[in-house]
């Protein structure tokens, strides 16, 4: 099973914990390498990722990835919960996606276009829907270990990177302290960790200058 991603990619990382969170063997092809990005392409035109390859099998999409792996590499963490509580769990692994992460990724890009190009008035809505989605993650979080309750789940592998990343973008205010202390456990989580560190290396890569801290 082969795994093409890039250490730093927030999309990547999503993954990458729910492999580490498990233990599950799988060929990491590090997007950093000539080699592995010609494969991806090859595999997926648009060539964007994570991309998951298994026994001739290309799965897309984190989420999908994710749920493939739980189906078919079953560890001992069950990711996906049935019933009601799978419910949750991936009603917040698309909150932390679109809400957190992708605007998120529009201050973050926005800094890579030409200064002429750049969208100051998008940038600010993004900057609003975060203030926004962070009071609602610290009122929903209240009294919960990890996102969706007890048990670490793929919402935390979704709100993991998007956390992350979004607290050096837009930080999140000192008064959502629910939040901020959710944000600290998961990066205390050894899967967490485990991504973090591998991409240490490349905090050079972060538009907007990688904070001192983390």
């Amino acid at each position: 099973m082969k795994l093409y991603a890039h250490p730093f990619s927030s999309y990547c990382q999503k993954v990458l914990v729910a492999l580490y969170e498990n233990g599950t063997p799988f060929d990491y092809r590090n997007l950093e390498d000539a080699a592995a990005k010609a494969e991806l392409e090859a595999l997926w035109p648009l060539a964007r990722f994570p991309v998951l390859e298994d026994r001739g099998r290309t799965v897309l999409e984190t989420s999908t990835i994710i749920e493939y792996l739980q189906i078919h590499h079953s560890g001992p963490v069950r990711l996906l919960p049935d019933g009601d509580a799978g419910i949750e769990v991936r009603m917040l692994d698309r909150i932390f996606d679109n809400y957190v992460m992708t605007p998120m990724q529009k201050i973050v890009l926005d800094r890579l276009r030409p200064e002429a190009e750049r969208d100051a008035w998008g940038v600010a809505e993004a900057r609003t829907q975060l203030d926004r989605i962070y009071g609602w993650l610290d009122e929903r979080l209240a009294g919960r270990t990890w996102a969706a309750g007890a048990s670490f789940t793929l919402a935390d592998c979704a709100a993991a990177p998007s956390l992350f990343y979004a607290d050096w973008a837009h930080p999140i205010p000192e008064a959502r302290a629910t939040l901020r202390a959710f944000r600290a456990r998961l990066l205390a989580h050894p899967s967490v960790a485990r991504a973090v560190d591998e991409a240490r290396p490349f905090r050079r890569y972060f538009p907007l200058g990688a904070p001192d801290r983390d």
